[in-house]
């Protein structure tokens, strides 16, 4: 007979730390208010139509605008965007003006803040959300999309960004 273990929420996230997942930038804007947060929970859902889906906490009431504008871009960082992604995640306390100083940005369809210089940027319409325990999954239906130079990643593994290194499947440490 098999056992089953019970599992606390802080082995699950020491498992998950061990989980290397690309930086992006989630962000929105419209009357709800102007909203950007850093993510790892995000990827492809299909390519006809193209969908992408984003994890956010919905314990959080800040991430609220994401939803009520109905739109948001997936920005994919590059190595050198760590600073950025540090200011968007929370843990410097920045409002939301001086998170958006910290990067150049424009907008390409729906009207949410797209990051100039990007590895991608998805910009989305809400299609769908699914509430599951402490996150919210947002449904994206990509309706603008660009492209940025072919840099080096930002990723996070083991609660520490790294840079993948394009000559070798290997990690480095960023600076």
């Amino acid at each position: 007979m098999l056992k089953k273990n019970d599992i606390g929420p802080q082995a699950y996230r020491d498992a998950m730390s061990h989980f290397a997942g690309h930086v992006h930038v989630v962000t929105t804007d419209g009357p709800a208010g102007k909203r950007g947060a850093t993510v790892i929970a995000a990827c492809s859902v299909s390519d006809t139509p193209p969908t992408i889906l984003v994890c956010l906490n919905r314990e959080n009431p800040k991430n609220e605008p994401f939803v009520k504008n109905g739109r948001f871009a997936l920005n994919t960082l590059a190595s050198h965007q760590e600073p950025l992604s540090i200011g968007f995640s929370g843990i410097t306390g920045l409002p939301v003006e001086e998170r958006f100083a910290l990067g150049e940005w424009d907008v390409i369809s729906t009207g949410a803040p797209t990051l100039k210089g990007a590895l991608a940027v998805f910009d989305c319409e809400l299609i769908d959300t699914k509430d599951l325990a402490t996150h919210r999954v947002l449904f994206g239906k990509v309706t603008g999309l660009r492209m940025g130079d072919n840099l080096r990643p930002l990723i996070y593994h083991a609660r520490g960004y790294h840079v993948l290194d394009s000559g070798a499947a290997a990690f480095t440490e960023t600076e």
